[in-house]
């Protein structure tokens, strides 16, 4: 949707930058150069000329015939366009992709170094580079003893963020059915690991997905769509009841928030499901592309400050601005332990902890030598545990709070969803899902009514709002903004106004 990209065309522009619009790649019936060609030409009226056009292909989707066609119809019509294809390899076909691509006019490729790149990410350089050799398309700039050198430096380092890898190894043909992006793909599988459905993903990304992409208008799986369509997937196949607990951001997508439906409309059935029996009135009031005020940026450079107890840098606000929780607690973070981006893998990413004496040795990224001695650890009076360690030989101590015991505080029990809705009928309002606070929207002794958004909460991107169930008064809240909450955790609890 073209108008929600002019601000930034226009800012960009002001900047003296390279505007690099991107037509988000995906396939269906729908999905014909003829709509191609004229999005980039809805872009050409707002921009002009003078940009870099990417064809964005997160997904790995398609065959390296249709990527070539596409490059080639784009081409015949702007002979003077520059195009950028970005793809994934996710099927491990983008290799063919990036060819095609080339033969047809693309002036720009991505790629990822071999050895740590993986199954979400852009194919192997070396590999993209050794083939567009053997059909004559020589990238002769590329300096490819300096790329084997650094993929072995490399090489050694990725051991350290197995943590973070996708539980699923190996390439993913079956993109071309659930049309999951790379990024999504990944944190979708973590998602389903830590929530216990890890076996139910053939039925989701096979099954499920699909259906939904089709009933919510063949609609992007990029971002926002992605999330959308992942956790609606989700919740139909973990609540029982297709399209039952609607979050936040599928409800914006019906009324419209986002743009209009590109090709066509979920059908009524849909709207009422997530909208109510009133859906039409409701899409009457609230339907349409939403009107985001100016920010204040000084205000919101003043709430900074407040959070973090010092003024920000300009780096600081403008990352503030983006994800403005995350963003604070890294900010805090960093002022209790420092620039920890110095320390290697090896040390920052080390599992287990160290022993008392252990002396590690690194180079940081200016080839400067560090020291750290491991010194003892010390329970206080109060309970704390310090923990001393030299730095370059300067003492540093650092405290922490204890570790409960083992089996000193039982996990609760996990809820049904049923009880959860249960309690926030009666004014005990729960997390009804894993997820983050970004907001707490109301305050204790604050009478608020049915219907009244009282918190916002986010997963995998997505910002769902909690709504009060009753009228009543606020009496307590137990959450705070950027609390990770697990399905039946108190979020606040709201008494019968008599």
């Amino acid at each position: 949707y073209i108008p929600n990209m002019q601000a930034v065309f226009e800012e960009v522009g002001k900047a003296g930058k390279i505007n690099e619009p991107c037509i988000c790649f995906s396939t269906g019936p729908e999905h014909t150069n003829a709509y191609y060609l004229s999005k980039v030409q809805e872009i050409l009226d707002v921009t002009g000329s003078d940009i870099v056009l990417c064809i964005k292909n997160h997904g790995g989707l398609g065959t390296p015939g249709r990527i070539g066609e596409l490059v080639d119809t784009i081409r015949q019509k702007h002979p003077d366009l520059p195009i950028h294809y970005h793809g994934h390899n996710t099927d491990g076909n983008d290799v063919g992709r990036i060819v095609e691509a080339v033969k047809n006019g693309a002036n720009i490729i991505d790629a990822a170094d071999a050895s740590f790149t993986g199954f979400y990410g852009p194919p192997p350089i070396l590999t993209v580079i050794q083939t567009l050799k053997d059909i004559g398309l020589n990238p002769a700039t590329i300096n490819e003893d300096a790329i084997i050198e650094t993929s072995e430096v490399i090489r050694d380092e990725r051991k350290y963020y197995e943590a973070f890898e996708s539980q699923i190894k190996g390439f993913q043909p079956t993109v071309q059915i659930h049309k999951l992006p790379g990024g999504a793909m990944g944190s979708s599988l973590e998602q389903a690991s830590k929530g216990g459905f890890l076996d139910k993903m053939p039925d989701i990304l096979h099954k499920e997905l699909p259906r939904v992409q089709k009933e919510l208008g063949n609609y992007w799986s990029v971002t926002p769509g992605s999330q959308i369509l992942w956790t609606t997937a989700v919740s139909n196949v973990q609540g029982g009841e297709r399209y039952g607990n609607a979050s936040g951001d599928l409800r914006n997508l019906l009324l419209g928030k986002y743009g209009p439906f590109p090709f066509y409309e979920p059908e009524e059935w849909i709207f009422e499901k997530v909208l109510g029996k009133d859906w039409k009135k409701v899409l009457e009031e609230e339907g349409g592309v939403e009107d985001i005020e100016d920010m204040d940026i000084d205000k919101e450079k003043e709430i900074l400050t407040d959070r973090i107890g010092e003024e920000p840098t300009d780096q600081q606000l403008v990352l503030y601005l983006q994800h403005p929780n995350d963003a604070v607690e890294f900010f805090k973070f960093e002022t209790k332990f420092g620039k920890v981006h110095v320390l290697p893998p090896s040390i920052f990413l080390h599992e287990g902890g160290f022993e008392p004496g252990e002396t590690l040795s690194f180079m940081d990224h200016t080839g400067k030598e560090h020291m750290l001695e491991i010194g003892p650890s010390i329970v206080n009076e109060d309970g704390e545990t310090n923990v001393y360690l030299n730095v370059d030989h300067h003492q540093r101590v650092y405290n922490f709070e204890p570790d409960l015991p083992e089996g000193a505080a039982a996990k609760p029990a996990t809820m049904s969803k049923e009880e959860i809705i249960v309690l926030c009928k009666a004014g005990d309002i729960r997390a009804s899902f894993a997820g983050n606070v970004c907001e707490i929207c109301v305050e204790e002794g604050q009478e608020v009514s049915a219907g009244d958004k009282v918190a916002v909460m986010e997963a995998m991107k997505m910002q769902t709002p909690i709504n009060c169930q009753i009228d009543g008064i606020v009496t307590s809240i137990s959450a705070k903004v950027g609390d990770a909450l697990q399905p039946g955790d108190k979020i606040l609890k709201t008494d019968v106004d008599e």
